[in-house]
């Protein structure tokens, strides 16, 4: 039962059993009955009065309360003129004012972190409470290549990406540095942050493929340099030495000494051959600057096929073309796109152990070509470090032909990859758009 109608209830029943009370005990005496009822009347005027006095500050809170229910904090009240009342508007009319100044200052702040949030640099994940992604920035959609659409609501439980499945096994606090295609290197960190009393998790992706490869290529080019120097100067003296014996016929006149000189002859070639081996990996810190001009991709693809012809008949390799019949115009340093493209074409060829095919595709409208072989494939293992300097998976290799590769597509700023993508099929993908 309200406050408003036990008052009432109150007051008619005090008032009822006082004027059945006065009719008993005055009904004799005309005067004090009249002057009781009299009584009772101004009793009840008064009451009236207090119940105004009483309700009207009651129905003003009650429509503060429904203002703050509504959070709408720009309902004030004016004084009544009465002590009490006015006190308590006094109060009210200031918690409003308090709450109005600081919602505006939530809603400011609120923007503010949404709008560093969607012009930050590094990708932002966040999450609700049951790790399902609520909100993420458009950096983060740049880096994962995938569309708004395809990630909002979704738990990352259940997203089938590559940086996601990174992201499942990090635990709040922790950082990672995760090398994906060989290439592109990414660091995550996940944290979290306390909402209405309930941890939220969130995630930032930054993007650190170019500084990693700035500094990888720092650190092996000032190793090959050394390399090379000390290599030339311990092989030029030595050669011009033994060059000297070799021409020297009175060393030779007589053939006790024949093993001898042939040994030498051999050791001339062993320094001839490191020579052209260092001279492989000068070139991969020499390259000279992009020269870009107006090509065709297919005379490209024919030049290097030709060329690579003989070493493909050698493994029984057969070269399949999927070509456009009108001229797909690119702009690059042709000399520099056909040395990687033969690297490409050479480590198919490589990959297939005795007969296969190495297939060449353009899709014109990508301006995309694709590289496909019938090879082993690619490990796990081995895909983090395919394009790394030095790094091999043939018992000879220099582990620099991939990296020359990334190096020249990269100076490009032509998008590339290479992966198994089913069992006998592996692409090395180019996108010249």
């Amino acid at each position: 039962m309200k406050l408003r109608t036990k008052y009432v209830l109150f007051v008619v029943i005090l008032h009822l059993l006082t004027l059945v009370l006065t009719y008993y005990i005055f009904k004799e005496n005309k005067v004090y009955f009249i002057a009781s009822e009299v009584f009772v009347i101004i009793s009840v005027v008064v009451a009236v009065q207090l119940y105004r006095q009483l309700i009207n500050p009651l129905k003003l809170l009650m429509q503060g309360v429904d203002a703050i229910k509504d959070k709408d904090f720009n309902v004030k009240f004016l004084p009544t003129g009465k002590h009490e009342i006015d006190a308590l508007i006094d109060v009210y009319n200031q918690m409003m004012d308090e709450l109005r100044t600081e919602r505006t200052r939530q809603e400011q702040q609120h923007f503010f972190l949404e709008k560093l949030i969607h012009t930050s640099p590094t990708g932002i994940i966040i999450l609700d409470f049951d790790d399902r992604i609520q909100q993420v920035n458009p950096k983060a959609l740049q880096l994962l290549a995938i569309t708004e659409e395809q990630l909002k609501g979704n738990s990352i439980y259940e997203l089938r990406h590559p940086l996601i499945e990174q992201i499942r096994v990090l635990k709040s606090g922790e950082t990672a540095v995760v090398k994906l295609d060989g290439v592109s290197s990414f660091k995550l960190q996940k944290s979290h942050f306390v909402d209405r009393g309930f941890s939220r998790h969130f995630i930032m992706i930054e993007d650190l493929t170019a500084e990693i490869l700035a500094a990888e290529k720092k650190v092996y080019g000032k190793v090959i340099r050394m390399m090379a120097h000390e290599v030339n100067n311990t092989i030029g003296p030595v050669n011009s030495i033994m060059q000297s014996a070799m021409k020297t016929d009175d060393l030779w006149a007589s053939h006790e000494h024949d093993v001898l000189k042939d040994a030498l002859q051999i050791a001339m070639d062993r320094n001839q051959n490191l020579n052209l081996f260092m001279r492989n990996f000068a070139d991969l810190v020499k390259l000279p600057p992009v020269n870009k001009q107006p090509i065709v991709l297919q005379n490209t693809i024919t030049s290097v096929a030709t060329l690579m012809a003989i070493k493909a008949e050698e493994k029984n390799v057969k070269f399949e073309f999927n070509l456009p019949e009108a001229a797909i115009k690119i702009k690059a340093d042709e000399q520099q796109l056909e040395q990687a493209l033969i690297n490409i074409v050479k480590n198919a060829i490589e990959a297939i152990a005795d007969g296969g095919t190495v297939k060449f595709t353009i899709i014109p409208r990508e301006k995309k070509l694709i590289i496909t072989d019938s090879g082993k494939g690619i490990t796990p293992e081995q895909n983090a470090n395919l394009f790394s300097p030095f790094f091999s998976t043939k018992k000879d290799g220099q582990g620099i032909g991939l990296t020359l590769v990334r190096e020249i597509l990269l100076n490009h700023s032509f998008e590339f990859s290479l992966k198994t993508v089913a069992e006998g099929q592996t692409e090395f993908a180019v996108l010249f758009g």
